[in-house]
């Protein structure tokens, strides 16, 4: 169980060691940004289908492999060294990463001589079908039914989209006819409690804070007594993204943990982790340092539409082991997915000219 895994982390060389100031992160969204982007819910238009906005969201990634894939697998050119060399290149700019994509490179070695396949063009398939099994080959959606309230816990460094992720988490199960609430656990940065109460209002969330400074482990307790009191479904809970101050994430992330374990059983029931897409291999850079310190159970992947390095999703699955539970594909409300390995694959290959279809 999570409240197990809390229970192992180390303890802190030096309660006395003092609180580090964050930077301000490129990428942070201000107020004024957020809450024009959470007002506009309502103004938006009915959203395509899914896999309409899916190869949308993924044309950038698209135009980047697909593109050159194209050139290279083309029917009557032969299998050998040179081609492997190349689709080497054309993976790893997408941002595939090293490990994955000579993993991947591996495997076609091996399914080519199996299959007895000598035209590059029946490679496509293949790398598709190994792509999807690196992903594996159903979705790994957040199922609240397991605990109420469902305690579901959010980390991730400043501007990954973390405040926004929440907001469209709070705005989709409240469609669902749940009851939210969210606990502004990140009493660290100045404007994240604001940030938060005007997503919050927008979702039609209840918002459970304190004031900046707070004891964040506080702010949780009385979100979870509040969770309780008002038979939530849900409590999200927002925390600090200090990563550079390492010993006092763990400190205060290990604090929030205790607490939620010891009011709920078996919470934290998910800890989701937020990566920025648009920041490629440094996204699985954060996510092994995030796990060292707490006990990630999915990844939450923001930005994929702005991305040509979309490619990052199968590396953060295959290196870390990690499930991707959703995904970000544009700034409207419904544009925060259950990651669908199948149709991320399909969205991914299509040619521009089916995704036009």
């Amino acid at each position: 169980m999570l409240r197990n895994l809390f229970r192992r982390f180390p303890k802190p060389e030096s309660r006395g060691e003092e609180q580090g100031v964050e930077a301000p992160k490129e990428g942070s969204v201000p107020v004024a940004q957020e809450e024009a982007s959470a007002s506009s819910w309502a103004d938006q238009p009915q959203a395509e289908g899914f896999f309409q906005r899916l190869r949308a969201g993924l044309s950038k990634t698209r135009q980047a492999l697909v593109g050159p894939l194209a050139g290279l697998l083309q029917r009557g050119r032969r299998v050998d060294e040179t081609l492997f060399e190349e689709l080497e290149e054309v993976l790893i700019r997408a941002d595939v990463g090293v490990q994955t994509t000579l993993y991947l490179l591996d495997r076609l070695r091996e399914e080519a001589r199996r299959r007895g396949i000598r035209d590059a063009a029946d490679l496509e398939t293949v790398l598709k079908e190994e792509i999807l099994n690196l992903l594996g080959r159903e979705p790994e959606p957040i199922e609240l039914s397991r605990a109420r309230p469902f305690v579901l816990m959010v980390v991730g460094v400043n501007g990954v989209g973390k405040t926004t992720t929440i907001g469209k988490l709070a705005a989709r199960y409240k469609g669902e006819g749940k009851r939210v609430l969210i606990a502004a656990g990140d009493t660290f940065r100045a404007a994240a409690i604001d940030q938060l109460e005007v997503w919050a209002q927008r979702a039609g969330a209840e918002l459970i804070k304190q004031h900046e400074g707070a004891d964040a482990a506080a702010v949780v307790y009385d979100a979870i007594q509040a969770a309780k009191a008002r038979n939530a479904d849900l409590l999200i809970v927002d925390t600090a993204g200090r990563l550079h101050t390492k010993k006092n994430l763990m400190r205060e992330l290990e604090k929030i943990g205790r607490v939620a374990a010891r009011e709920v059983a078996g919470a934290p029931h998910e800890v989701l982790l937020v990566l920025d897409a648009t920041t490629g291999q440094n996204a699985v850079q954060q996510a092994r340092e995030f796990r060292e310190i707490v006990p990630v159970t999915g990844i939450a992947l923001t930005k994929l539409d702005s991305s040509a390095k979309g490619g990052i999703v199968i590396a953060v699955r295959h290196e870390l082991g990690i499930p991707v539970k959703l995904i970000g594909i544009g700034e409207r409300i419904d544009d925060l997915r259950t990651f669908d390995p199948q149709a991320f694959v399909e969205a991914l290959f299509a040619r521009d000219s089916e995704a036009a279809a």
